[in-house]
Formats: C-alpha cells, structure tokens, sequence
C-alpha cells in the first residue's frame, strides 16, 4: 500500500541546497505540464475516472489536484515575497479533490491551467535572487519558516509524485 501512496517515496529535501538542485526542480516544473498530458491525453472517460489505488482519488481527480495545489503554491511564493514571513492559508485538498470540478470536469481544463501557471512560475523563478530564495512562509499546520528553496523542491517532487501515480496505474492496467 505504501508503493501505492508514495511511489517515489516521501520528499527528500537536502538540508543544504544548491543552485544545481534549483535548477533540476525548475526544470521538472516546466516540464512538467507537457508530460502530465502526453501521459493521460488519450485516456477514456472511464480511464480517467478509475483511482489510481484502492481508496485514492481517480486519474481526473489527480489532474484537477495538480492544477489547484500548485496555483496555491505559486500564490504562497507571491506572498512570501511581498510580506514578512507570512502565515499561509492551508486549504483541504482531499475536500477540493470531491468537489464536482474535481470529480466530472473535462481535464483539459486543468491541463491547460498548468500550462499556463507553470509557465508564468518558472519564469518567476528563474528571475528570484539568492535573497528572494532565502525568504521563508509559516505553514499553519504546524511547518515553521518553509524556505521558498526547499517549496521548489517540494513541488518538483509534487510533479513527479502525482506522475507516477498515473504511470503506475497505466503499467499495472495495461492501458
């Protein structure tokens, strides 16, 4: 069950990170639109809505996730940038993911939302000084100071993470 949740594993972070770990992660953001739909382009409805385990959320759902998790992150940066440490507002993603968007809407919709956002964010980032990375958020669930360099790596794991949930469905399915 644990390869199921967590094919790569949990995050794994360096304690210190380098440019060359930023400049991975931008890269797996960038890319990472364009994958997600080249993966789950030709899929039926009826593949799109099979859950990529027992109890998990179904393909759609995972798309319409990436998409509404990683505007909050960029959204999370914008403000880590332009206030003093702020106390981020957390959503429930597992509510989001059973919302009527989440569960019947075309997924294209998302896929082009993270085109769109991933562009814009990898632009940002690639423009942040070694200050800006330096600055931190409060997650209110208990993570103090999340460094905006450690978040890049965060949502580069997200990427890839969430991917290989469908990969792996698709392998064990046949599709």
């Amino acid at each position: 069950m644990y390869e199921l949740k967590y094919p790569i594993g949990k995050p794994t972070i360096p304690e210190k990170i380098s440019t060359k770990d930023i400049s991975e992660w931008i890269t797996i953001l960038e890319d990472f639109p364009n994958r997600l739909e080249l993966l789950v382009n030709n899929l039926s409805e009826k593949q799109l809505d099979t859950p990529y385990r027992d109890g998990g959320w179904t393909i759609r759902q995972v798309v319409h996730h990436c998409a509404d998790s990683h505007h909050n992150s960029y959204t999370r940066f914008k403000w880590a940038l332009t206030e003093d440490k702020p106390v981020i507002k957390a959503y429930y993603e597992d509510r989001w993911a059973e919302l009527f968007d989440s569960k019947s809407a075309p997924i294209e919709l998302s896929l082009n939302s993270l085109k769109a956002l991933h562009a814009k964010w990898v632009y940002f980032l690639k423009g942040l000084t070694v200050d800006d990375l330096n600055k931190n958020f409060i997650h209110p669930d208990g993570f103090e100071d999340v460094g905006l360099k450690e978040n890049i790596g965060i949502y580069a794991w997200h990427c890839n993470h969430h991917y290989a949930h469908i990969e792996n469905l698709l392998k064990r399915k046949g599709w």
